[in-house]
């Protein structure tokens, strides 16, 4: 559980040399990147020196697997005018999702008790039933197999469909809609597996939640990319469309 007394509002460095614009323009890609050079760099010094976490971006002699991560930073006013700057990645990061330094998921898919670790726990265990039938082939279990199968696929769909509606997505009005609706109104039977645990939409969620004046946003590569050759560490990036345009264009409604 997130601690509802940590501020996530990270004084801008050099804030007295930018100058803002009314608009939030994601397609500006250039101008956004230049507003959030100082936070980014900000953020890269943390992430160079930070000792409250273990992670391996490929960018040290550690072992385990490489995972490099996208990151992503909101440059805010509050009430006061003051400037400042919210972080966040996409994702889990070193297999958490809440830190002092990074706002919170929009949806906790880790906290303890909840339905979605209990449901893991018992598809694994449906898992492990057909598994032994498999193996096993006691007499008869022909029919107990196939029907296993089919509630374990109805389960995790199940299981599936109540972890989408967990996720509610704000704008500036305080209007709200969840993750199945957004993708569904742009003709998505399903949203894609990982909408909503992007960088930008935990960002903007933070920050109307707090009633945070979003002023630019831009994400950052962190680490090597094994898997793909599209990620570059340190590069800039927008986010990406699969997963967030049709969220984002819910959350930035009247910018």
């Amino acid at each position: 559980m997130t601690d509802p007394n940590v501020s996530f509002f990270a004084p801008l460095p050099d804030d007295g040399k930018l100058k803002f614009e009314e608009s939030f323009d994601l397609s500006d890609t250039k101008h956004m990147e230049q507003l959030c050079l100082p936070a980014v760099k900000d953020l890269q010094l943390y992430l160079n020196s930070q000792k409250e976490w273990e992670h391996n971006f490929g960018l040290a002699n550690q072992g385990g697997p490489i995972i490099g991560k996208m990151f992503g930073v909101l440059l805010v006013q509050n009430h006061e005018k003051n400037l400042g700057y919210l972080a966040a990645f996409s994702g889990k990061l070193s297999n958490k999702n809440t830190f002092s330094r990074f706002v919170p998921p929009v949806y906790d898919t880790l906290q303890e008790g909840g339905f979605l670790n209990t449901g893991m726990l018992a598809l694994g265990e449906m898992s492990a039933e057909i598994t032994r039938l498999r193996e096993q082939k006691p007499v008869g279990s022909d029919n107990q197999l196939t029907e296993l199968i089919k509630e374990r696929k109805a389960y995790s769909a199940a299981l599936q469909e109540q972890l989408f509606e967990s996720y509610h997505f704000l704008n500036q009005y305080g209007e709200e809609k969840s993750l199945i609706a957004l993708f569904k109104d742009i003709g998505y039977r399903k949203p894609p597996a990982g909408a909503g645990e992007c960088a930008a939409p935990k960002l903007l969620q933070y920050a109307f939640k707090n009633e945070l004046k979003p002023l630019a946003l831009t994400e950052f590569w962190w680490g090597l990319s094994p898997k793909s050759q599209t990620w570059k560490h340190k590069n800039f990036y927008r986010p990406c469309k699969e997963k967030c345009e049709p969220i984002l264009k819910h959350m930035l409604k009247g910018f």
